[in-house]
């Protein structure tokens, strides 16, 4: 492997933006292609100059573009300035706090809305709205100014804040130790037959696209997961359902629905922007094609959230409506339902 000069900036530091270990049946690939499956918004282009300015390292050396990853090899791309989601911005943008107290606060968040800066999305965040909000929000553990928990941009919702330390502690507990509620309303593709069930999988990344989770039921990988479903409405080829999360895991409802095939309407990520269920009459697709339209992202809102506050030991229980989006395709499939079977 040809070496190359390490590059440095003022104080001859380097900072680690993205670092991978090559699972073990990892097939030789290019490092710009391997690069490609696991950082989202990159370009090749991007990559590969990256690579040629010398920040794609294997291994602590530095490589060319056309070096093969193999299985175990540990692969890094570091830059002479911080990852910018260290680098936060206090920024204006209106915020719907349903709560707010000395310790915590809840916000409604609207879709579209990320929740903390990373690749690609450095301003306009959740987080740059928070810190805006109130000083000297405390750290998570993964560094993430008063976040307990997080919810996907196109999931809309409420979330808790944490605005002190020992807030932030007693909250993440009760999280990780499955006594929060939380209930979301999901439209989902098809029928589903059973009133209630429960799905149970380990929930990781997908090693064959890690933009995507994948369920891997035999419990080998990833963390545990389980989800409590509910129909709340049949309207045909869809199904509103309330989902109860027992656990919290990067996509959970998304992708457990999708393993047991009702995956979430307009769920572009896991494949739920296709028609899935339904007729082949153009009339249908036109149907379909309007309603997506109406609701231009994943069929998802986080509508209640319950927990313990940390300083008065009250039980809290909070309630959001659905948004506007969710509502009108809700409406379009009850009256399209309503239609086609009068």
């Amino acid at each position: 492997m040809e070496h190359i000069e390490q590059p440095e900036n003022e104080d001859g530091e380097l900072f680690e933006h993205y670092r991978f270990v090559a699972s073990k049946g990892q097939v030789p690939l290019r490092v710009d292609k391997f690069l490609m499956n696991f950082i989202e918004n990159a370009t090749r282009n991007k990559i590969q100059q990256s690579a040629k300015d010398g920040h794609v390292w294997v291994n602590d050396e530095i490589v060319k573009s056309n070096y093969k990853v193999k299985a175990g090899d540990e692969v890094k791309v570091l830059f002479e300035h911080p990852p910018h989601e260290f680098l936060l911005v206090p920024e204006d943008i209106p915020l719907d706090i349903v709560y707010e107290d000395d310790v915590l606060l809840i916000v409604n968040k609207p879709a579209g809305m990320v929740v903390h800066p990373g690749h690609g999305n450095y301003t306009g965040t959740l987080i740059n709205a928070l810190i805006y909000h109130t000083d000297n929000l405390p750290a998570n553990s993964n560094e993430r100014p008063g976040l307990v928990h997080r919810i996907d941009k196109d999931t809309s919702g409420l979330l808790v804040v944490a605005k002190t330390e020992a807030a932030m502690t007693h909250l993440a507990k009760q999280f990780f130790d499955k006594t929060s509620e939380r209930e979301y309303i999901a439209l989902v593709w098809g029928n589903i037959e059973e009133d209630e069930g429960t799905v149970i999988g380990n929930v990781g990344r997908n090693p064959k696209n890690r933009l995507q989770m994948h369920v891997f039921p035999e419990g080998e990988d990833g963390k545990e997961a389980v989800t409590h479903f509910k129909v709340i409405e049949r309207l045909g080829y869809v199904t509103l359902v309330s989902c109860k999360l027992e656990t919290g895991r990067t996509h959970q409802i998304r992708v457990h629905m999708k393993y047991i095939g009702h995956t979430l309407f307009n769920d572009e990520r896991y494949g739920g922007d296709k028609i899935l269920k339904g007729t082949t009459f153009t009339k249908y697709k036109q149907f379909v094609d309007n309603t997506f339209k109406l609701l231009p992202r994943q069929a998802l809102h986080a509508k209640t959230l319950g927990f313990i506050h940390p300083v008065t030991g009250e039980k809290m229980s909070f309630d959001s409506v659905v948004p506007e989006d969710m509502t009108n395709a809700i409406d379009k499939w009850r009256s399209y339902s309503k239609n086609s079977t009068e």
